[in-house]
């Protein structure tokens, strides 16, 4: 039986390599179901089609509607990456206003196994509410891949690749009989 992933992302640049992101996490066993934050989304309008041919499911952005049907299997795993500082402090924070900060605020209740990568420069890092935010959700189980091993700040305006081998790493440790 194939265990079902959740790849969520919100708008930060690493965000844009969602395509080759869920071929490889296919390739390590994932039916992937792809969600974004609405800016997100909007980045990643033009390749929307291409994630829902390579899922066989929707990219969602939006919560469906009272009644409707769930387009997607449940999660056995969701990893939330890249995941910038709003959507990690509204997370933390328990403030759902976007359809990805929902599921996983919600999936800490149902006990969903939940990793999560930041995506920040070094200036975002450097405000208290972003260490509040990592520690809490590190409290209640949230695999943050954040610091060595994970995702280090870089200075503002500089890029450096998004490690996502440590993201797909942790998320494969979750898939039975890897």
């Amino acid at each position: 039986m194939t265990s079902v992933l959740y790849l969520f992302g919100s708008a930060a640049p690493p965000v844009a390599e969602f395509p080759r992101i869920a071929r490889r996490a296919q390739a390590d066993g994932w039916d992937v179901c792809a969600g974004l934050t609405p800016t997100a989304a909007d980045w990643l309008a033009d390749a929307a089609a291409e994630l829902e041919e390579l899922t066989g499911h929707p990219v969602r952005s939006r919560y469906k509607r009272p009644g409707e049907a769930d387009a997607w299997p449940r999660a056995d795993a969701i990893l939330f990456a890249p995941i910038t500082m709003n959507s990690i402090n509204a997370w933390a924070l328990g403030l759902t206003s976007s359809f990805p900060v929902g599921v996983v605020a919600e999936g800490i209740g149902k006990g969903i196994p939940l990793i999560t990568m930041p995506c920040v420069n070094s200036a975002y890092a450097q405000h208290p509410q972003f260490a509040r935010s990592v520690a809490e959700l590190r409290a209640v189980g949230v695999s943050v891949l954040y610091g060595e091993g994970g995702f280090v700040p870089n200075e503002p305006g500089q890029k450096r690749p998004f490690p996502w081998d440590a993201a797909l790493a942790e998320a494969k440790a979750f898939v039975p009989g890897s």
